[in-house]
């Protein structure tokens, strides 16, 4: 064993000694380079801005690939989520949240139909599949429960339900990145509202149970919270949008609300989007139901730094789009290969608008059109292969890819569906607290 062991130390030592030779001239060289030559930073530059320059036109050239069918009972398409990847060889799926109290599965590949949880007592908001399982997919209802399904199953019945307190009505919901701990956010009832935590450990294997809450935020918001959304990479972060016009980040890892609020950021206006963006997450962003844009960066929260990156009132008046308008704001999408943060609007024919953020404003980055008919309400976006999922109120479900062709480019007609949601959006109080920092 000794022996053995002597032998790998010298077989390490030689290893350096090789990666030294061959790797030090190169690096000298590099280390020369920047030091030495006037243009290096601007060649570096360069280089960042066709890499962003080559994700845009790729952003630009998504066309249909895949167009869903009808369904017999055509409703508006809410929120799109697609299940994660994993290591079994079997097809993603699509879950999409319908205005018709629904949730529809679809192939990812071909958006063939394949089957319907439907009969809910209420509105959904949201629909999510778990980060660590591809077969279980979750949505909250507005009659105070979260309903987890195993679409591997035949039955119906969800096959775990999360209960929240009398008098809860949720209207907007996630799940944490290690799929431990879910939150939903309630509306405003008399004056109390809250973001309400479960243990959501479980939900992959599915045991038959209903849960009771962990316990609440109640303190940081005063009127409906409608949007939540988990860190991607830290589980213990999650932020929290409101129509109270304020957006907060908290560390749920902390022992009491106060502690656990990390920052407070106020967009002057009712929240209908929120997102993270940045090198490992470190910004928030969100929008606002006047179509307004704000845009934070939260790593400069200990520093003399101001943390706003762009604050945009009505993007509509501020992206210029020949010969078209922007009528509204659908959501973000951070692309981080390219480290870019991107919006989705669009009109109300149809035609989606695809807008790059910086931080010296907003621009056009091109149209997709021939898709939908009416105004488009959900999207996802998969970094994997740059396509996009979108839904809208011509009940269409759109897979777009770049490049691609689609076999019949016959646009639909709008199906004028008569939407069973209603967008409760309140008067934004203008006394909101500030944000803390």
């Amino acid at each position: 064993i000794f022996l053995s062991l002597q032998q790998d130390v010298i077989a390490g030592f030689l290893y350096a000694i090789l990666i030294l030779i061959v790797f030090h001239p190169l690096v000298d060289l590099i280390d020369n380079f920047n030091l030495t030559y006037k243009y290096a930073p601007l060649i570096i530059i360069m280089l960042e801005m066709t890499a962003v320059e080559k994700i845009e036109e790729q952003l630009a050239s998504l066309r249909i690939a895949k167009r869903s069918a009808l369904s017999r009972e055509p409703a508006y398409l809410l929120d799109i989520d697609v299940s994660k990847p994993t290591q079994s060889e079997s097809s993603r799926s699509v879950a999409v949240s319908c205005s018709n109290k629904s949730i529809r599965l679809y192939n990812r590949d071909t958006l063939n139909f394949l089957r319907e949880y439907s009969g809910h007592p209420g509105i959904l908001s949201g629909v999510r599949f778990a980060h660590r399982c591809d077969s279980v997919v979750l949505s909250a209802c507005s009659d105070g429960t979260v309903k987890c399904w195993d679409i591997r199953l035949a039955t119906q019945k969800a096959v775990q339900l999360f209960s929240g307190y009398p008098a809860n009505v949720f209207c907007s919901f996630d799940i944490n990145s290690n799929d431990l701990i879910i939150c939903a956010g309630t509306e405003k009832v008399e004056k109390d509202t809250f973001l309400v935590f479960w243990d959501a450990r479980g939900i992959t294997n599915c045991a038959s149970t209903t849960k009771e809450p962990l316990g609440v935020y109640s303190e940081s918001h005063n009127d409906d919270i409608t949007k939540i959304s988990f860190h991607p990479v830290e589980p213990n972060w999650v932020v929290s949008g409101s129509t109270d016009g304020l957006v907060n980040v908290f560390d749920i890892n902390k022992d009491n609300e106060d502690d656990a609020l990390i920052s407070t950021c106020n967009s002057d206006s009712s929240v209908s989007f929120i997102g993270w963006s940045g090198k490992d997450y470190k910004q928030v962003y969100c929008m606002t139901h006047d179509e307004g844009f704000c845009w934070w960066d939260i790593a400069q929260l200990d520093t003399e730094e101001p943390i706003t990156l762009l604050h945009v009132l009505d993007v509509r008046d501020t992206v210029c789009i020949e010969n078209d308008s922007l009528h509204y704001l659908v959501g973000g999408l951070y692309h981080e290969k390219a480290d870019k943060l991107f919006l989705i609007g669009g009109t109300s024919t149809g035609n989606i608008h695809l807008i790059s953020c910086a931080t010296d404003g907003l621009s056009l980055v091109g149209t997709l059109s021939r898709g939908h008919s009416a105004t488009v309400r959900s999207f996802c976006w998969n970094l994997t292969d740059e396509s996009l999922l979108t839904g809208g109120e011509d009940a269409q479900l759109l897979l777009w890819k770049p490049g691609a062709v689609e076999r019949s480019l016959t646009k639909k007609t709008s199906l004028k569906i008569a939407s069973s949601v209603q967008r409760r959006v309140r008067v934004h109080n203008n006394s909101s607290k500030s944000r803390k920092k």
